[in-house]
């Protein structure tokens, strides 16, 4: 009796995995890209196929799945499975990791169930569930894929039932496989001021891996994206190629690896360094989003894809406007008082810009913002500088004709501050050790709910006195240094983790708050640049480094991943050597502003720039939310350019960019893209010093997409720093 008893409950246990293995195929698809899951035999799941769409759905039974045979001839159960788990038969890099309860580090999940749901016309989401048949340990896998635009979304969920918490030490968003003769690999690296630096290497046996341990500024030195060229080096229009990126505002961690077959993994998710983090039974762990898309037309397609997703679906008011602005920053610093600033907000209207941003040094009394050394943490207007406060610089900019926005830093305290002396335990700080201080301050400490409420206040003071106040500019300067938390004590490995939802949470409570307040994400630069964080921000900061030149290389990067209308560029006065014109062109690429000082303007520059801005005004439906494509890189050539083309392909906008061109150089006509060949488009340079006549041969000529794509304009010339914005207007 009791041997029938155990029978039917392991038989109850075990149905779920004797149904899977009978048949499913689970099909994940867009309208370009198909990835193919199926369940073998031995109940657990492998991936099958990812590529190009398969036209014959009759065909995939004839696909394998990928199961190694063993030396001796027997079938093993290595393969590519989809989340392999750590102890079982896999040799390489695992998905996830555990200890059970009983100390046994070993879990294998099995097929249970699997659904898709259309969330719109566009949006399919697939949840498949696994479970380990030993332990009651299960996981959810989740793929969004957005059928236009060719991206899928990834990302897994955790749960167990064991009596006591488990410690989880490794817990990827996703895992992918690819079979190709040969990997090449374009990471994107750098520091302050020199931001997404792109180098290529090509992928052998053996382990790469790209990750960040900084806590917050998590991208300082290596940004959460990548590109994969399957066969071959990754180019602009042709071949093969993956690009990623995840979705973490924190310790993130790509691995590929290139196993024993030459066949390539790639694992995405947190970094688990210092983070074996304690899960309590019923708990749901939920990884960041994985996001990717496959192109078999190079980096130029598969970034159009993903900025059309962005803009759909990703980004706070992604099909929204973007302010124009003048910043204080170049033109004052530190020091400001009321009648700098309203003189400054005159002259933002005088340029033609949208807004007035004030930066940092608005703040603090006991220990006044003078410098970086004080005052963060104490988000009270500094009554000797600003004595009528915010509502009084709000009210003078509408008056001038303008809108108001202001800096803040709300993550970060200097220990010269009233905040740190009332609550030193809500930094994060070592209790036992003389303290590091990077760019003299620290990090809050997330974690804490009460942190985080006093977080969220500093921007919901602010917009309740100053409802009309229009943008913030969001900034995080430092990493986390002096690593413990004095709010989880004894859980200091769940710090990294913990700290980011905190600062989620803080985040959304802003939006839920204030849905349509447009705000900038700022890391010292562009050392927060993720997909989770763009959310709750319209926009993001390149780079503090606004040379002109250097900008034409770190725009360049970051639009691999990311359109125009999420990336902020400045005319500043950084690199005097080259002209007001050169300056304000390369800014226009993207969501353009002003940090300089309007005074260092002779009377051209300043007819100048007023024109550019209504350019710009004009423009910036196609700039921002047209096509890109990347027509002549700044890494292979001493050129550079850029168009974009609307929608409509009866609107463009050409950048050409001269940077350092040799001596006598030859130069060749730029052909230009995605224009629709049988209409015909008016050539216009645009963009002029006053005076200036153009030099452009085909300027006020009327020519076929067809001609200006094969044939091509002569748009580069010898001169050093030298540039051109073209319009091309569908001619009827």
């Amino acid at each position: 009796m009791k041997n029938l008893l155990l029978t039917v409950i392991l038989l109850c246990f075990c149905l779920p995995f004797v149904k899977a293995a009978d048949q499913k195929m689970i099909l994940i698809s867009t309208n370009e890209t198909d990835l193919i899951l199926q369940v073998a035999p031995n109940g657990r799941l492998y991936q099958t196929y990812l590529g190009n769409k398969l036209v014959n759905e009759s065909e995939f039974e004839n696909l394998s799945w990928n199961i190694q045979a063993g030396t001796d001839g027997s079938v093993s159960t290595r393969g590519w499975e989809v989340y392999p788990c750590s102890g079982a038969e896999d040799y390489f890099e695992p998905a996830f990791a555990i200890q059970h309860n009983d100390g046994n580090m070993t879990s294998i999940f099995k097929y249970v169930s699997s659904e898709s749901k259309k969330l719109d016309n566009n949006v399919t989401e697939t949840i498949i569930s696994l479970k380990d048949d030993v332990y009651p340990v299960e996981a959810k896998l989740h793929y969004v894929t957005f059928a236009k635009e060719n991206v899928i979304k990834a990302w897994t969920e955790i749960r167990h039932m064991e009596k006591k918490p488990v410690t989880i030490t490794q817990y990827a968003s996703n895992m992918l496989y690819f079979e190709s003769p040969r990997y090449v690999l374009t990471e994107f690296s750098g520091d302050w001021a020199k931001e997404v630096q792109m180098s290529s290497q090509d992928l052998k046996f053996g382990k790469k891996i790209i990750d960040t341990k900084l806590g917050s500024r998590a991208a300082m030195h290596a940004y959460p994206f990548f590109e994969i060229g399957l066969g071959a080096p990754a180019s602009e229009n042709t071949g093969d190629v993956l690009m990623g990126t995840i979705g973490w505002t924190g310790n993130y961690r790509f691995t590929f690896e290139v196993d024993n077959a030459g066949n390539l993994r790639v694992i995405s998710g947190i970094n688990p360094y210092a983070s074996a983090y304690e899960l309590k039974p019923n708990e749901w762990f939920v990884t960041p989003e994985f996001i990717f898309t496959l192109s078999n037309q190079g980096t130029g397609k598969a970034s159009r894809d993903i900025h059309d997703w962005a803009r759909n679906y990703q980004i706070k008011d992604g099909k929204g406007d973007r302010l124009t602005l003048l910043n204080n920053w170049e033109s004052t610093g530190f020091n400001f008082n009321e009648k700098k600033l309203e003189e400054l907000m005159k002259e933002a209207k005088h340029l033609g810009v949208d807004m007035f941003l004030l930066d940092d040094g608005w703040f603090a009394n006991k220990y006044p913002r003078q410098n970086d050394k004080a005052g963060l943490g104490d988000w009270e207007v500094t009554h000797d500088k600003l004595p009528n406060g915010i509502p009084h610089l709000v009210q003078t900019a509408k008056d001038a004709g303008v809108k108001f926005g202001i800096w803040i830093e709300p993550e970060m305290v200097n220990p010269k501050s009233e905040l740190f002396e009332k609550h030193p335990d809500w930094a994060i700080h070592l209790p036992n050790r003389e303290t590091y201080y990077y760019r003299n301050q620290l990090v809050l400490d997330l974690s804490n709910p009460k942190v985080q409420d006093y977080v969220f206040s500093v921007v919901d003071n602010i917009m309740i006195e100053n409802p009309d106040l229009a943008f913030f500019k969001w900034d995080c300067n430092s990493p986390i240094t002096n690593v413990y938390s004095p709010y989880l004590k004894e859980k200091q490995n769940q710090l990294y983790i913990d700290h980011v939802r905190g600062v989620y949470n803080v985040f959304k409570r802003v939006a839920e708050k204030y849905p349509h307040l447009p705000i900038m994400l700022c890391s010292g630069g562009g050392a927060r640049c993720d997909y989770e964080a763009l959310k709750y921000f319209t926009e993001f900061w390149c780079s503090d480094n606004t040379d002109p030149i250097e900008r034409l290389y770190i725009q360049w990067g970051f639009s691999q991943f990311f359109p125009a209308k999420a990336m902020c560029a400045h005319v500043t006065s950084w690199n005097k050597n080259t002209s007001i014109k050169f300056r304000t062109d390369v800014a226009m690429m993207c969501k353009m502003g002003f940090d300089i000082s309007l005074k260092e303007m002779n009377d051209d520059e300043m007819k100048y720039c007023q024109e550019a801005v209504a350019n710009y005004k004009r423009l910036k439906g196609t700039i921002l939310d047209g096509d890109l494509y990347r027509l002549v890189s700044p890494y292979d050539t001493n050129h550079s350019s850029v168009m974009y083309v609307d929608k409509a392909k009866s609107k463009s906008v050409l950048f050409a960019y001269d940077i350092h061109p040799r001596f006598g150089e030859k130069t060749f006509p730029v052909k230009l893209q995605g224009l629709d060949p049988n209409k015909k488009y008016k050539v216009q340079e645009i963009n002029l010093m006053p005076g200036q006549k153009s030099t452009l041969v085909t300027d006020g000529g009327t020519f076929s997409g067809d001609f200006l794509m094969k044939i091509g304009m002569n748009v580069f010339s010898t001169a050093h720093a030298h540039s051109k914005v073209i319009e091309l207007t569908e001619a009827h």
